[in-house]
């Protein structure tokens, strides 16, 4: 399933999403370049310092360039990664931003980014694992869908169904969030790997919904006289 769009409108303009989005994608085109042009000097340049900024675990347990846990969000692997990364932010991120305000949304993003990090490095078991340099916004952008799913259970998400046919559907957030965080239970429960951290998808869904609940009742507290926009819509 392939989410396109939500059909809940936003109030504000999602302006630190839309950053989010652009700071990624740029970052992403230093490795475009030395994919395609591998033997150049200003391509093995670029590879290195690509490589400085990604998360070791091992080196975040001894205490050594701490500055990779917030660095890491924002390189992607390949394009596959990136697109799916950024396809997921577009479609939730805006109303998550819009709940909270710009420059609250921001921290609890990177907050969500940092609580990934944490629990994928607590899952790993061997040196070997440790070793493995970690980078991606997943884990970030998760924690804004374990929000989502808090805020708005009811809101539609316009998806691209794969089966039997290709089809447009209209899904409840709940069901599709809820069935995508059940997917990364079962990939992690089962060991299936293949490059991806499921741990850090479940630590980053977790902490968004943690945060989720702490911001939202400072917002109630904040504006008592008046239903929450989020509130009137979804609940």
């Amino acid at each position: 399933m392939i989410p396109l769009r939500d059909e809940n409108r936003s109030r504000t303009t999602p302006h630190i999403t839309r950053i989010l989005l652009i700071i990624n994608t740029v970052a992403f085109i230093p490795l475009l370049y030395f994919t395609f042009f591998p033997e150049e000097t200003a391509a093995r340049q670029f590879q290195s310092l690509y490589e400085s900024l990604a998360m070791v675990p091992a080196d975040i347990v001894e205490g050594k360039n701490l500055h990779t846990l917030v660095t890491s969000m924002f390189l992607h692997a390949n394009i596959p990664h990136i697109v799916g990364n950024m396809l997921f932010l577009y479609v939730f991120g805006d109303n998550v931003e819009d709940a909270f305000g710009h420059l609250r949304y921001l921290l609890f993003y990177l907050i969500c980014g940092l609580a990934a990090d944490f629990v994928h490095i607590v899952s790993l078991t061997t040196p070997a694992d440790l070793a493995i340099p970690t980078i991606g916004a997943s884990g970030a952008i998760s924690g804004v869908m374990g929000a989502y799913i808090l805020m708005f259970p009811r809101a539609r998400i316009q998806t691209l169904v794969f089966a039997y046919f290709i089809a447009v559907v209209r899904i409840p957030a709940f069901f599709f969030l809820g069935f995508w965080f059940l997917l990364q239970l079962l990939y992690a429960w089962i060991d299936l790997g293949g490059g991806v951290a499921y741990w850090a998808h479940i630590g980053g869904f977790a902490a968004g919904m943690f945060l989720a609940l702490i911001f939202r009742r400072r917002k109630r507290k904040q504006l008592k006289p008046m239903v929450p926009y989020y509130m009137e819509n979804q609940f």
